[in-house]
């Protein structure tokens, strides 16, 4: 899957950067480090943010839930991926938290998975 525009310009990586400015009271110094873990899991996912974080939600008769099934799902798929990752463990665990910090400024709570 090839994305459609550069990985930053998605709505919800510009939420996801707006939450890690909001929360440190600065620019993230690695934020082209988290990206670039983001673009790969998206190759590895085969799927754009956008659609991710929609695919954790799900219409309810009091509005949008997170969907369970969307978000164990993607738990997963990030755990796969993690320890596909070159490098050592903590490069991994550095590389999967990244994502799991995307989808948790998005709304998706999530579990940690490995940990470095």
């Amino acid at each position: 899957m090839t994305l459609t525009k550069a990985i930053g310009e998605y709505e919800t990586a510009r939420t996801w950067f707006d939450g890690l400015r909001q929360q440190w009271g600065e620019e993230p110094s690695d934020w082209e480090e988290r990206l670039g873990a983001l673009a790969a899991f998206c190759a590895f996912a085969e799927k754009d943010p956008d659609t991710m974080v929609k695919e954790c939600l799900r219409e309810s008769a009091s509005g949008m839930r997170i969907s369970a099934k969307g978000r164990r799902f993607y738990n997963d798929k990030i755990a796969e991926w993690q320890a596909s990752v070159p490098g050592d463990r903590a490069a991994q665990g550095r590389a999967g938290n990244a994502v799991r910090s995307f989808l948790i400024h998005n709304g998706i709570f999530l579990q940690s998975g490995m940990q470095a």
